[in-house]
């Protein structure tokens, strides 16, 4: 059975800052390595895809001449997404943030957007992004925007933490991908949807009203989560069943 070619949109890793201010000072730019985790590469493998990385460029007709030879996209974790994109002015508690990756997703989710026949997965900043560049706004920081008022411990940075997710439309992939109406998933963001895109429903919440889980009724496939299944195949049959469903829709 083919292989379906899928993207892999990367990372731009920053040099430490003393590295970075050192080049600064000696060039009007800095370099960065275009980094991809190797748990998504080993996942697509194992569900049957052959992935490739596409690097974190600003070259539009670069990006869509790599993503018009895929069969699939995976918008992938990473760093926070510059509240203007959004209208926001940044929170006290913004994150870091890299325009170079920004950029990437930004052309990215308007190439899915032209072209809603590519099935898309969008696992944590994925689904932020995805949300963002078809319209829609984020919470920049959960901990005290949502949880303000509240004895509740913050679900970011941490291997351990873990959480309830229920799902609330009983007709999505998601449910008939997952087979449940509530599973446990982990947890490594402190920002989230706050207004879906048009366009973009409802799948998925946290016990908080966090959204977990976005879908896109009028494309082939697009399904966006907001934990990060990639590190729950070894234990987790839904964390499996979701990557072989998105290779499968990318044959």
């Amino acid at each position: 059975m083919r292989r379906p070619l899928v993207a892999v949109v990367c990372t731009p890793e920053a040099y430490d800052p003393d590295e970075i201010a050192r080049l600064l000072s000696e060039s009007d730019s800095v370099r960065y390595e275009d980094c991809v985790s190797g748990q998504y590469v080993e996942v697509l493998i194992a569900a049957g895809a052959a992935p490739f990385p596409v690097a974190c460029v600003e070259d539009e007709q670069a990006v869509r001449a790599a993503l018009g030879r895929a069969d699939g996209l995976l918008l992938t974790g990473g760093p926070d997404i510059a509240p203007e994109e959004y209208g926001q002015q940044p929170s006290e508690w913004l994150g870091e943030v890299n325009p170079h990756r920004d950029a990437l997703d930004r052309l990215a989710v308007r190439f899915a957007l032209e072209n809603p026949d590519l099935p898309v997965l969008g696992i944590c900043r994925g689904i932020q992004a995805f949300n963002v560049f078809a319209g829609g706004d984020l919470i920049q920081d959960i901990p005290s925007e949502v949880h303000a008022d509240a004895d509740a411990e913050p679900v970011q940075h941490s291997d351990g933490a873990r959480h309830a997710v229920r799902i609330v439309q009983p007709d999505s992939r998601l449910a008939h991908i997952l087979g449940a109406e509530e599973l446990e998933v982990n947890s490594f963001h402190h920002q989230a949807v706050r207004t879906p895109a048009r366009g973009l429903v409802v799948t998925a919440l946290a016990p908080d009203g966090v959204v977990e889980g976005l879908e896109r009724p009028a494309a082939a496939w697009t399904v966006l989560v907001q934990w990060h299944p990639e590190r729950m195949v070894g234990t987790d049959g839904g964390a499996r069943r979701l990557f072989d469903a998105f290779v499968d829709a990318c044959r």
